[in-house]
C-alpha cells in the first residue's frame, strides 16, 4: 500500500509539473541572464582543445553580421584551447514555426555542441500555444538526436516590445521562451536588457541614421565607451527600430554575453541531458520533411524542378536543395496521417494565389504581401489541429490575378513601377513538406 501511495504521489507530480494552459502568456522578470543548467558539456569539451561545432538559429537579426560573428570572437577568447567551427542556421522574417521544421536540415546535421536559439523576435504577437509547441519541440528534437548538446536561449529587442522590458518584464513571446527553458534547465541571455536601461535613461535612440555618428571613450558608459555617437550624444542603436546596426546595438548585445557567458561556462555539471515527459503532448517534437519528389507525393501539370544553374535555386539552395516551378494548373497531392501540414515555399513578385483542399474542404491562399520586390523562404500552412488519423490534400496553383501594385507596401510601389515585367508572371515554387506526423505512401 505504501509503494502504491509513493507511486501516485510522484505520478500526481509529474502530472503539475507538466500542466500548464497552452493559450496562456506568462509573466517573467526581465533580469540580465539566468544561468540554470549551464553549458557544461560544451565548456568541458571546448576546454579539452576538442573540435565544438556552434550553430546560431534564428530570425534576421541573428543572421545578420552582428551579434553571431562578434559573439563567436568572444568565446574564442574564452576558451584559447577550443577549436569552434561556427554555422549560421538563422533565415530572416521567420520565426519558430519554420524553425521546428527545418531543424533537421539546418541544424542538427552539423552536429552541434551549443545552439543558440533566438526567435523571440519574430515570434511577436503569435499565439502561445503555436510558440510553446514550436520551441518544445525544438529543445526536444535537439536533446533526443545529441543529449550532451548545450541550448542556450537569446532574447532580442524591438521598438515593439521596448517598453514591456523598461518595465522590468518580459515580453509575451520571451515569457513563454523562458518558461520552456525553465522546465527544461536551459541558460537564457536577456542581450537586449542594457539597450533597454539605455533608452530610459535618454542615452539611446532606437532608430536614426548612421550619419554623423562619431566614436566617443573616457565616458560612464565603460563596457561601450566606444560605441559611436550622433551629435547630440546618443547612441544610435539602429536603422529601423528591429535590426541594430553592427558597431552600436550589435556591440551591445555582445557586451551582455560577455557578462552572462563566463558564468554559463562555469555552471553545470557535464553529462548527457535527461529528457522529461513534455510540457505538452501537442509540441511539435515529432515533424517529418519530405521533399515534393518523395513516394507518396504526387505532381501534376506544368510542375518542374529547377535546375541547379537557376538563379532562385542558386539562392536557396543552402535551405531547399530541390525547388520545384509551379505554374496555373500545377497540382500537388499526397496523403498524411498526423494533425499538421505546411508546405516549405517561396513569397516573390511573381507568387500566385494556391488553392488548398484538405479532406474535400477547400480555399484559397494568397502567396504575395507587402514585401514581395524579392523572393524569400516562407512557410504555407496548410492544416492545423487535424484529428490524428489518415488527411488527404490537394493543392492546386491558380491562374487568379493579382493586384500587386495594390497589395505592396507603398514604399515598394516605385519597385513595381520600375519593374512590372517582374511581377507579371504567376509561378508557385516549393521544395517540401513539412507534417506533423508521417507520409502515407
Amino acid at each position: 500500500m505504501k509503494k502504491m501511495i509513493l507511486f501516485l504521489l510522484a505520478a500526481c507530480a509529474a502530472l503539475c509539473a507538466t500542466a500548464v494552459d497552452p493559450d496562456s502568456y506568462p509573466v517573467r522578470d526581465s533580469v540580465p541572464f539566468t544561468a540554470r543548467g549551464g553549458l557544461p558539456n560544451f565548456a568541458a569539451k571546448a576546454n579539452a582543445g576538442e573540435p565544438v561545432t556552434v550553430v546560431y538559429f534564428g530570425g534576421s537579426i541573428t543572421e545578420q553580421n552582428g551579434w553571431r560573428l562578434q559573439s563567436a570572437d568572444l568565446l574564442k577568447r574564452l576558451l584559447p584551447k577550443a577549436q569552434i567551427k561556427t554555422v549560421n542556421a538563422a533565415i530572416g522574417g521567420t520565426g519558430s514555426d519554420l524553425g521546428a521544421f527545418r531543424l533537421n536540415y539546418d541544424v542538427l546535421r552539423h552536429k552541434p555542441d551549443l545552439v543558440f536559439v533566438e526567435f523571440a523576435v519574430n515570434d511577436h504577437g503569435a499565439r502561445a500555444e503555436r510558440i510553446r509547441n514550436a520551441i518544445e519541440g525544438i529543445v526536444r528534437q535537439i536533446r533526443k538526436a545529441y543529449p550532451e548538446c548545450d541550448i542556450c536561449f537569446v532574447y532580442t529587442i524591438t521598438t515593439a516590445n521596448l517598453k514591456s522590458y523598461q518595465a522590468g518584464k518580459l515580453p509575451p513571446s520571451a515569457a513563454v521562451m523562458e518558461e520552456i527553458a525553465e522546465y527544461y534547465r536551459i541558460p537564457t541571455v536577456n542581450i537586449s536588457y542594457e539597450v533597454a536601461q539605455l533608452e530610459k535613461e535618454g542615452k539611446l535612440i532606437m532608430a536614426g541614421t548612421p550619419g554623423g555618428m562619431t566614436r566617443v571613450s573616457g565616458d560612464e558608459l565603460n563596457t561601450n565607451s566606444d560605441l559611436p555617437k550622433n551629435a547630440e550624444g546618443k547612441i544610435v542603436f539602429s536603422g529601423d527600430g528591429v535590426h541594430p546596426y553592427p558597431d552600436t546595438g550589435h556591440r551591445i548585445y555582445t557586451a551582455m554575453l560577455a557578462r552572462a557567458l563566463p558564468v554559463l561556462l562555469k555552471t553545470g555539471t557535464a553529462g548527457a541531458a535527461k529528457l522529461p515527459a513534455p510540457m505538452l503532448a501537442t509540441n511539435w517534437e515529432n515533424t517529418t520533411s519530405v521533399s515534393l519528389d518523395a513516394p507518396g507525393i504526387k505532381l501534376s501539370g506544368p510542375a518542374k524542378q529547377l535546375p541547379g544553374t537557376n538563379s532562385i535555386a542558386r539562392s536557396f539552395a543552402g535551405r531547399m536543395p530541390k525547388i520545384w516551378k509551379l505554374e496555373p494548373g500545377s497540382t500537388i497531392e499526397f496523403k498524411f496521417r498526423g494533425t499538421k501540414a505546411m508546405l516549405y515555399d517561396l513569397y516573390g513578385p511573381d507568387t500566385p494565389y494556391y488553392e488548398v483542399e484538405i479532406d474535400g474542404k477547400a480555399r484559397e491562399m494568397r502567396r504575395f504581401d507587402g514585401y514581395c520586390t524579392y523572393h524569400r523562404l516562407a512557410l504555407c500552412g496548410l492544416a492545423d489541429k487535424l484529428p490524428d488519423a489518415v488527411h488527404t490534400v490537394k493543392i492546386t496553383v491558380l491562374p487568379k490575378k493579382i493586384d500587386r501594385r495594390e497589395i505592396l507596401f507603398e514604399r515598394n510601389r516605385a519597385d513595381f513601377d520600375k519593374n512590372p515585367d517582374k511581377y507579371a508572371p504567376l509561378n508557385g515554387y516549393a521544395g517540401q513538406l513539412f507534417l506533423v506526423g508521417e507520409l502515407v505512401k
